[in-house]
This record gives structure tokens, C-alpha cells and sequence, in this order.
């Protein structure tokens, strides 16, 4: 039998139909919005920003999150036809199941786990540091970091300073070993537990988080705009020459698309409302409102933002002050009488955090789902609990896989690794939606995704691009992760289909 066999897509309607045994339909247009900004709006727009700026763009980081987000609109647009017409759980997975095969929906939902599952890690330890910060060091070392993490420190003047691992044989120096990060932890079950007792429930936590950090977001943008040095947008891309500025993507037109694909971090998210269009109250209107509507939020907020940071400091200051640390860093240096705002953005940050824990975790376990019910992987993922109708196995198994990986694994993984599983399953939703519209005519469509196929090929093209922009170790661990992918499939998966043994 083909490796390439799909779906029949009677078969995922009427799946779709069923909603009396699958997972329980709560959620409306303005959920589903607040779902996907509550995804995008964290770490990417907090720290990425002042990243590609100070590594690729320069001020031009406002013309990369442009490329960014038509990137995006070309997939989104996809996305949206497909999440109206097929309202089923998974995303990208269950629609290359259905348009390109059964070995290109395993690979996708393989890809998809780099940007939920370890997305979900690599925030939650991020979640963990700023939480420290905001509460000025107050949890101990060995209780907030992984033991692979340690801290040198010696008594300068009374006061404690960091020092670098050379200075241990000073006879002050004292070493701190991380044991766990407790707080990382503490967030992933949490988080886990709302999850758990329900969709609508999560959806409304994550309404009031959104609320909290977009108010502060349009804080800094008003009152930012002010402290604006026209000077700092000039050069307004990095010209060639620039020391420490020696590749391509890292000046010139090819550091403003270097810079998209680093900020493209921060626009991961929107495409995980897709996999909640099972829980949709009216998937064929509300889906392409919620992937859409939240794009064009998260777009206009993402450029305002992006224009205020780097016309309040000079790029090139984000180069050398630390990146995580740049909003309040531009807020304490050039905007005083306003350091309670850089309060305020730490905030900010961790509620963005939270909701992108949230939904990152949402989006896993109903990849993992509709993965299971299709027998590539074992029925434990599908599980629903009898009174939530949550796939609550599925979430505690999550929780032990991705706290292992928060609680004790350093949080240095790049977060390119996650934009390259993303921007591969953009590709296949573009290349999906232009097979349907050829092979698939007569189907009905309640949102069109406009001029196919030149929009699916301009999402291929520049989400194409992307991919390529990342650097050349990046796309190394991606393929490696793809390779252990196909070992499990073709171990475990292929002769366990369900299209293949004959179950429903």
C-alpha cells in the first residue's frame, strides 16, 4: 500500500460532525481571536525584536516583521479555507493527511511537536527567569536552573558579582549549581490542570492574560512614541562593512530577511487556532475570523512596537546590552521617569508567556490527538476525560515530557528551531490548498483563500526563503530530528494506520 495514502475526506467530515463523542464545541470568533494573539504575542515581540535588530535588520526590523506577517497572511489565508472546510483537530497534520498522504502527514505532525512541545519548554524556562527578575533574585539558584546550570560568583566591595569560570581559583569565588527549575515547572502544571477541566475555561484564562499584556504593549507604544531619537533610524539598514556584520543574512537587504526570519519567532501561534477548530462553535464562519483576526492584530501591534524600540535606543546597543533584558533596558536608560514601566513590560512578559505556554500546549495535544485516533500513535492520546471531554492522558503525558525538558535541560535551544518546524508546516498548507483546488473542485468552501494559486506560491516562496535565511546549524537539528521522525514511522506508525489495517 502507498506510503502516500490519504484520508478520505468523507470520512474526516463526518468526524467532524460527530460532536457528541468528540471534544466539546465551546468556543466563538472572539475565543478563538484572543486564542491565537494570546499564542503570538510573548517572547517573539519581548526579546526577538531587539534581536534581529542588533544581528540582522537594524531599524529595518520593522520592514522584516512586514516580511514576517505577509509570510504568514499567505499561509494564514490557506490555513483559513482549510480550517472552514475540514473543522477538525490536528492543523496542518489532518490537512496533509487528506490532500498529500500518510508519510507527509506523519513529517508534518513530527515538525509540529519543535513548535509546541519544545516551544512550551523553551518559554516556560524563559517564564522562570523573569520571574526571578521581577521578584530581584528571591528564588535560589539551585531551585530556579537545570543541573547542567551553574553560577560563579565572588564578593566585590560587600556585593555579590557574577565572574567568569577562570576566576574560580580565587579563594571568594563561589559556585552555585541548579538542581531544578521549580518555577518552569510550577507554570507547566498549572497550566496543565487548566487544560484539563476544559477548553472554555483555559480560553477565558488566556482572554484575561491577553487583556493584561496587550494594555501594556499599547502603554509602551504611546508613551515610547515621544522619547523617539530620529537619529537612531539612520542608517536605516545595516550597511556592508559593519564589524561583526560579515554574512549575507547579516547586513543589507539580506540582514532585513535574515531579521524576518528571527522574528518570525514571534509570530508562531496564529496557525495553533487551527487545531482547535474541533472546539469551535461555528468552525466554516468563526476559523478563518480567528486565524485572520488575530494575524492583523498581532501585525500592527508587532510594527508600532518595533518602530518605538528602536527609535528610543540605537540598535546597535542591543548588540552588546542583553537581549532579554532590551525593553526595560531602552525604558531605564532613555525614558526617565518611567522606570515603573519597565515593571509593568516584565508583566507583560510573563502573562505573554503563560498564554503562550497555554496554547502551545492546546495545540500539542490535539496534534497528538487526531495522530492517535489515527492510529500512527497509541490510543492513549485520545482518551477524552468522561466529564471535561479533554484529552487529559494525553496533556499529563505532555506535562511529564516537556517538565522533564524545562525542569532539567538548560533552556539554550534556539527558538529558529522552533520557526523552522513552523515555517515547514506553512509550506504544506500552501502546497494542500492548491492540490484541493485541482483535484478537488466541487468541494464546499465557506472561506476562499483569494488568486490560487499565486497565494499559496508566494507563501511557499517566502516562507521558503525563511527557512533558508536561518542558519545552517538550525536546519541541521531540524533535518536530524526529521530523520528520528521516520525511524519511529516506519518502527511503529506504518503498519498501525488505521487507513492501512482497515479500522475507523
Amino acid at each position: 500500500m502507498s506510503l502516500f495514502i490519504k484520508k478520505p475526506l468523507a470520512q474526516l467530515l463526518a468526524q467532524a460532525g460527530d460532536s457528541d463523542k468528540g471534544l466539546k464545541r465551546t468556543l466563538g470568533a472572539a475565543n478563538l481571536v484572543a486564542l491565537g494573539i494570546g499564542a503570538i504575542i510573548g517572547a517573539g515581540l519581548f526579546v526577538r525584536t531587539a534581536a534581529a535588530a542588533g544581528e540582522a535588520a537594524g531599524p529595518a526590523v520593522v520592514v522584516s516583521f512586514i516580511i514576517a506577517a505577509v509570510g504568514c497572511a499567505f499561509a494564514g489565508l490557506c490555513y483559513a479555507e482549510f480550517a472552514s472546510m475540514i473543522p477538525i483537530a490536528g492543523s496542518a497534520y489532518t490537512y496533509a493527511y487528506a490532500t498529500m498522504g500518510e508519510l507527509v502527514a506523519w513529517v508534518i505532525g513530527w515538525a509540529l511537536v519543535l513548535e509546541y512541545a519544545l516551544g512550551a519548554a523553551t518559554v516556560s524556562i524563559a517564564w522562570s527567569e523573569y520571574l526571578n527578575n521581577l521578584l530581584g533574585g528571591a528564588i535560589p539558584y539551585s531551585l530556579s536552573h537545570s543541573p547542567f546550570e551553574h553560577l560563579v560568583t565572588r564578593l566585590v566591595n560587600g556585593k555579590e558579582t557574577l565572574v567568569s569560570t577562570t576566576e574560580l581559583l580565587a579563594g571568594d569565588a563561589v559556585v552555585s549549581a541548579g538542581i531544578v527549575n521549580l518555577p518552569a515547572l510550577l507554570i507547566l502544571t498549572i497550566l496543565t490542570l487548566v487544560l484539563i477541566k476544559g477548553t472554555q475555561e483555559s480560553a477565558s484564562l488566556n482572554a484575561v492574560i491577553v487583556f493584561v499584556k496587550v494594555a501594556i504593549v499599547l502603554i509602551f507604544i504611546a508613551i515610547g512614541w515621544s522619547f523617539i531619537n530620529p537619529e537612531n533610524y539612520t542608517p536605516f539598514i545595516i550597511p556592508e562593512g559593519t564589524p561583526g556584520h560579515d554574512t549575507f543574512r547579516e547586513f543589507g537587504w539580506g540582514g532585513v530577511l535574515g531579521g524576518a526570519g528571527i522574528v518570525f519567532f514571534a509570530f508562531i501561534g496564529f496557525d495553533a487556532v487551527s487545531t482547535a477548530a474541533q472546539e469551535a462553535k461555528n468552525p466554516k464562519r468563526d476559523m478563518p475570523i480567528g486565524i485572520l483576526g488575530s494575524l492583523v492584530v498581532c501585525t500592527i501591534l508587532y510594527v508600532l512596537f518595533s518602530r518605538v524600540l528602536t527609535g528610543i535606543a540605537n540598535w546597535e546597543e542591543f548588540k552588546t546590552v542583553g537581549k532579554e533584558a532590551s525593553v526595560a533596558y531602552a525604558i531605564q536608560t532613555y525614558m526617565p521617569g518611567y522606570e515603573w514601566l519597565a515593571t509593568l513590560i516584565s508583566v507583560a512578559i510573563l502573562a505573554g508567556f503563560s498564554s503562550v505556554i497555554l496554547v502551545m500546549l492546546l495545540g500539542q495535544s490535539r496534534v497528538f490527538y487526531s495522530m492517535s485516533n489515527d492510529g500512527l500513535l497509541p490510543k492513549v492520546f485520545a482518551v477524552l476525560h468522561p466529564s471535561y471531554r479533554t484529552p487529559y492522558k494525553s496533556n499529563l503525558i505532555l506535562l511529564v515530557f516537556v517538565g522533564l525538558f524545562a525542569g532539567f535541560i538548560p533552556g539554550s535551544m534556539a527558538g529558529d528551531l522552533t520557526s523552522i518546524g513552523t515555517l515547514f508546516a506553512f509550506v504544506l498548507v500552501c502546497v494542500g490548498v492548491w492540490i484541493m483546488r485541482v483535484k478537488n473542485p466541487e468541494l464546499p468552501r465557506a472561506f476562499k483563500t483569494p488568486l490560487v494559486p499565486l497565494v499559496p506560491i508566494l507563501g511557499i516562496v517566502v516562507c521558503s526563503a525563511m527557512i533558508v535565511s536561518l542558519d545552517p546549524y538550525t536546519i541541521l537539528v531540524a533535518a536530524v530530528w526529521m530523520v528520528i521522525g521516520l525511524v519511529v514511522y516506519f518502527g511503529y506508525s506504518k503498519d498501525r494506520s488505521n487507513l492501512r489495517t482497515g479500522k475507523k
